[in-house]
Parts: C-alpha cells; sequence; structure tokens
C-alpha cells in the first residue's frame, strides 16, 4: 500500500481553494446581472453543491474514500476538485 504524503494532501486543498475562487469569481457577473440566466445559474450552484455534497457522503458510507484519515481527505479532495473543475469549464467557455 503506497503511504499518502501529508503535503500532498495540503497541495490538493491548496489547488482547491484556488480553483474555487475562480469559479467564484466566473460566477459573480452571471449572478449579477439579476437576469433570468442568474436565476437559473444559482439554482444550478445550489444543486450542484447538494448533489457533490450526496455523492461524497454515499462514499464515505461505503468506503470508497480510504481507510486512513489522509487518504479520506485526498479522496475528499479529488472529489470536490471534479466539481468544482467541471464548472470552471462551462462557467469559463460562457
Amino acid at each position: 500500500m503506497r503511504q499518502i504524503n501529508p503535503m500532498t494532501v495540503a497541495l490538493g486543498y491548496w489547488s482547491l481553494g484556488l480553483e474555487a475562487a475562480m469559479v467564484i469569481g466566473l460566477r459573480m457577473p452571471k449572478l449579477l446581472a439579476s437576469n433570468p440566466a442568474a436565476a437559473i445559474e444559482a439554482q444550478r450552484m445550489v444543486s450542484e453543491k447538494i448533489e457533490a455534497m450526496a455523492q461524497l457522503q454515499w462514499k464515505a458510507m461505503t468506503g470508497a474514500l480510504g481507510t486512513t484519515p489522509l487518504s479520506v481527505m485526498q479522496a475528499s479532495t479529488a472529489h470536490y476538485r471534479k466539481a468544482v473543475g467541471k464548472n470552471r469549464r462551462r462557467l469559463a467557455r460562457q
């Protein structure tokens, strides 16, 4: 079994934070427009967050995140980075 480096986990969290900040920056102008597209984006944002959280809970209950604290942290970060990355790519295209 491969050891997980705590610095790798920390770097994953740092990267997630940067990418989340980018998504916030891309999303704010849309939300501030106060038009029907802004309402759709707000609904999408909330539903995506609920879905990502529910999927992560399922992974935790089934043991898919790993058996050690570091493996759980790393898998959780990877889970959220996937969702945040999809949002960043979608918002950057528009």
